[in-house]
């Protein structure tokens, strides 16, 4: 099925200054509201394992689920750039990811995926990118790699830290990512990397002067179990509907009133 926005319109949306709406969804319901509110870009995240298995983190996530998710979102999209996450060691070598890659986009209907990676990872991206596969490259923070950092920590502090995610970028771009995306990063970081390449760069946790922003869909109603993340913000509360609540969420990121200071991170 071809949607009506592409890679091309992320591209022009960057040039243009318009800011790009991102959102997860994981099933057919809700990818039909997150699609009629005017949403840009539907990740179906390994997110899932948390808050639509109960894992308490992503690594259990299995491709076949994956596929099986994408599937139904995919059904769901008329409008929306479907992305897909390449879950924990389904991409840990260049062979894997294209068996990955393939699957979730023959099978499951996705238009990219995206694939947690620094620069050591950029010879994967290369391959893909290789094989006409669009990817997302999601650095700063990355979950699947939660259990090595010691949790979930705010990344580019300090300058030596900021550098390595500098480089990281620079080097994902140069192996063919066609978007970034960084989690948890200081705001100030960001706006660096933003201004070192040519690529959309979606935030979450990221600060304002990204070209994007993405949240899971059950934070921004307000029912994701236990503390939500400090970047963000409950857009049901005080409105009477589920597509009242997402519309909310489109027009603030649109309008770059979301994120406020008190998202982010310095």
């Amino acid at each position: 099925m071809t949607r009506s926005i592409s890679l091309s319109t992320l591209r022009r949306m960057k040039a243009d200054g318009t800011p790009i709406v991102a959102l997860t969804a994981y099933d057919y319901s809700f990818a039909r509201v997150v699609d009629r509110a005017g949403v840009d870009v539907v990740l179906v995240g390994d997110s899932l394992g948390m808050v639509m298995q109960g894992h308490g983190g992503t690594v259990p996530v299995t491709l076949q689920e994956m596929a099986y998710h994408t599937r139904c979102v995919a059904r769901g999209l008329d409008r929306a750039y479907l992305m897909v996450d390449l879950p924990f060691l389904s991409d840990y070598d260049s062979r894997a990811a294209l068996e990955s890659a393939a699957m979730l986009m023959k099978e499951g209907g996705a238009d990219m995926v995206k694939i947690e990676a620094n620069a050591e990872q950029a010879p994967i991206v290369e391959a893909l990118s290789r094989a006409g596969v669009p990817v997302c490259a999601h650095f700063g923070l990355r979950p699947q790699r939660v259990g090595q950092l010691g949790g979930y920590r705010v990344q580019g502090r300090g300058e030596e830290a900021a550098e390595q995610v500098l480089a990281d970028a620079r080097a994902l771009e140069a192996a063919g990512a066609d978007i970034l995306l960084v989690e948890c990063l200081s705001a100030p970081v960001a706006a660096r990397v933003r201004a070192s390449t040519g690529l959309p760069l979606i935030g979450i946790g990221a600060g304002v002067d990204c070209d994007g922003q993405i949240l899971v869909l059950q934070d921004i109603l307000g029912i994701t179990p236990g503390r939500p993340p400090k970047f963000s913000h409950d857009f049901l509360a005080g409105r009477d509907s589920i597509p009242a609540a997402v519309e909310a969420y489109v027009e603030a990121v649109r309008s770059r009133r979301f994120p406020g200071p008190e998202h982010g991170f310095e």
